[in-house]
């Protein structure tokens, strides 16, 4: 975009049969990667052909979801206008207002990211100990710790003494894709892996993970770069 600045990160990869260009969560920075031994020449030509998809894919960033009085912000997938209430000392809640889905943000102005922050962290919780909980019992597995966390290299995580972590982030995205997320750290409780036999659990437990999967691949970046500082 014209006159953003943005770090690009260049790496060897003696593995890589061909230049590879990926955007870090949050469009923040760019990640080139790049077979050993090729032309510094050939990897300039590369940048520039696809200099037009880049700035393409950059532009989605550019006006995301502006957490302020009258912005818009998604939860659970549906766009929530932000509505300040001028209330100290008032709650943050998601209401209908005929049939428009507002997000009451109560407090003073220079909190507002923080207690829409607060809010979706609180809701994540909520809908993800619901579905682990659900989930658990499928399998007859117990999940011995959930945690939310705000990581960028993973959606969630499980550990082998059956600690499960998410991101809140994800309580922004479709039920299923919160589903499916859910479902994919217990599954791991069972397969400690990414076989066959994890996969067709995962699918047991939330039919809809393709989708999921898919939404998030396109989606999920987008999500990162909502800046809640």
């Amino acid at each position: 975009m014209a006159g953003k600045v943005l770090p690009l990160t260049i790496r060897q990869n003696a593995r890589a049969s061909r230049l590879t260009l990926r955007i870090e969560p949050g469009g923040r920075s760019l990640k080139l990667t790049v077979p050993e031994g090729l032309p510094e020449r050939e990897v300039s030509a590369f940048l520039t052909r696809h200099h037009g998809w880049l700035m393409t894919k950059l532009a989605r960033f550019s006006g995301e979801s502006e957490l302020e009085h009258g912005g818009m912000i998604f939860i659970r997938g549906v766009a929530h206008r932000i509505e300040r209430t001028g209330r100290i000392r008032g709650l943050t809640e998601a209401v209908m207002v005929g049939e428009e889905a507002v997000l009451m943000v109560g407090g003073a102005e220079e909190h507002l990211r923080r207690r829409i922050a607060d809010f979706l962290k609180k809701e994540a919780r909520f809908e993800l100990e619901r579905l682990v909980a659900i989930y658990c019992g499928r399998i007859d597995r117990r999940a011995r710790s959930l945690s939310l966390k705000d990581t960028r290299s993973r959606w969630g995580s499980c550990s082998a003494e059956g600690d499960l972590s998410f991101s809140w982030r994800i309580v922004m995205a479709p039920p299923k894709v919160i589903a499916y997320l859910a479902a994919h750290e217990v599954a791991h409780l069972k397969e400690m892996n990414h076989g066959p036999n994890f996969w067709s659990l995962c699918e047991r437990l939330c039919p809809d993970t393709n989708d999921a999967r898919r939404w998030l691949k396109r989606n999920g970046t987008m999500l990162h770069a909502i800046d809640f500082g």
